[in-house]
């Protein structure tokens, strides 16, 4: 019997669909799920919610346990085998809104604000912290489980745990499983996961196609002809609702070759290449969302109390296996039956042109033996000269964790591609300064 716990589980969508994965593995059907929170009724509802679908799917073999609030945490870790973590430190309010509110002042403008740029660097320093009380917890009291993070920015907090706990820690995310289904569909091409093939590495929402294929047939010379065909046609649209919502990625591909793991809006601020205060006609050319992270907060925020009722009162309520791979992984451990993930790991010469203390994304083997990250060689040197402009960002920001200090908060700022485009030296300082005082006790304190 394996116990799971799951940290942030007032994330309720995303606890049912990783949960619900491991209702439906009849190696986790019995298993004891202990669900952690801060927020009481958040809590409360994704117990509820649980609570339905191991009844409905699972005939109600498996326990569910709440644990609300700090003093619970042991209690909620103890002798866990597998710890899931999704938590967001500081919400939607205050922290997302200072990591967009201050920017917007100095004319530098995101949209989604969680990977790199200065609102991922921000998110990171407030969020390593608190999982490296998590990480401290787990050594006493379930030293042998398996951190499976989910929260962003993915390589900075799991290059943290991994560099500085002795906690067993992969970082999931889900652009790897869909990245070439939304390449094919964009360009309205055939996708039948029976028959395409394809091979996938770099860093955490920049990874890179670098190989697809159809029955054993290369089509990237296909798709590259398709992709020219549809950027000319898009660019010239003066209608939003007639371009693609993923061009900045594919116009990534024509210029380096290949095309990448995350979306258009994530893609657009990790480059300076789009988001430039000196050409604000690339937002309409390229149908770039600025600030569509907040939006979407907030109309989440709005329709939640609904959502919520509406999946509560739902007797029937259930849950079809999704596209995480939280749950292959916990049942490939416990049964030997091995698996293939693409997983966030210390990179180690895993990418030959990387710095091994770097997090790569890369294919893991996952068996009883653990997750062991596949060989990769070098990237085409373009790919991994972009990816080490975030590497940059990645590392630095953990050093400012480690270290206390304000200074490399400065330099993982002033390397970042878009920001370091935008924003003066002193222009960056001074930001970081405001957003440091808007964070008051949210983060440790940096001297």
């Amino acid at each position: 019997m394996a116990k799971i716990t799951f940290m942030g589980a007032g994330s309720s969508i995303f606890a049912k669909n990783v949960l619900g994965d491991c209702l439906h593995c009849d190696s986790l059907k019995d298993s004891q799920i202990a669900l952690y929170d801060i927020d009481a009724g958040r809590l409360e509802e994704s117990r509820q919610m649980i609570e339905l679908l191991n009844k409905n799917i699972n005939d109600g073999k498996a326990t569910i346990t709440a644990y609300l609030g700090v003093e619970n945490r042991q209690a909620a870790l103890k002798d866990a085998n597998f710890v899931v973590n999704a938590i967001q430190v500081g919400g939607y309010e205050p922290s997302t809104v200072i990591d967009f509110d201050i920017p917007n002042k100095y004319g530098l403008r995101q949209t989604i604000a969680d990977t790199i740029g200065i609102g991922g660097i921000f998110r990171a320093l407030r969020t390593i912290p608190v999982m490296w009380d998590f990480a401290r917890d787990m050594e006493k009291v379930c030293p042998n489980a398996w951190f499976l993070n989910y929260t962003n920015p993915m390589s900075a907090l799991t290059g943290a745990m991994l560099r500085y706990t002795d906690v067993k820690t992969v970082g999931l995310c889900h652009s790897v499983q869909v990245c070439s289904k939304s390449l094919l569909e964009t360009l309205e091409m055939e996708y039948d996961e029976k028959t395409i093939r394809d091979r996938i590495a770099g860093i955490n929402h920049m990874g890179w196609l670098l190989e697809i294929s159809r029955d054993g047939k290369d089509i990237y010379p296909e798709i590259k002809a398709k992709a020219a065909e549809k950027m000319a046609e898009w660019r010239a649209a003066t209608n939003k609702d007639d371009k693609s919502k993923n061009m900045t990625r594919l116009q990534m591909m024509q210029n380096f070759g290949y095309y990448i793991t995350e979306s258009s809006e994530h893609m657009a601020e990790y480059m300076p290449y789009w988001i430039k205060k000196q050409y604000p006609g690339l937002i309409d050319e390229f149908n770039i969302p600025l600030d569509e992270y907040p939006h979407r907060c907030i109309k989440q925020i709005e329709k939640w109390g609904k959502q919520s009722k509406e999946l509560l009162e739902n007797p029937c309520l259930t849950h079809e296996r999704s596209h995480e791979y939280g749950a292959t992984i916990m049942n490939a451990i416990l049964t030997n039956e091995p698996a293939q993930i693409g997983g966030n790991v210390l990179n180690n010469g895993l990418i030959s042109n990387i710095p091994n203390e770097a997090v790569v994304e890369v294919p893991c083997l996952v068996d009883a033996n653990g997750i062991q990250g596949c060989y990769v060689g070098a990237l085409p040197e373009q790919l991994a000269a972009l990816n080490r402009t975030n590497i940059n960002v990645h590392l630095l920001t953990i050093e400012a964790a480690i270290t206390g200090k304000k200074e490399h908060i400065y330099h993982a700022a002033m390397l970042d591609p878009h920001t370091r485009a935008e924003l003066t030296l002193d222009e960056i300082r001074n930001m970081c300064d405001e957003m440091i005082e808007a964070h008051g006790n949210m983060m440790p304190k940096f001297v």
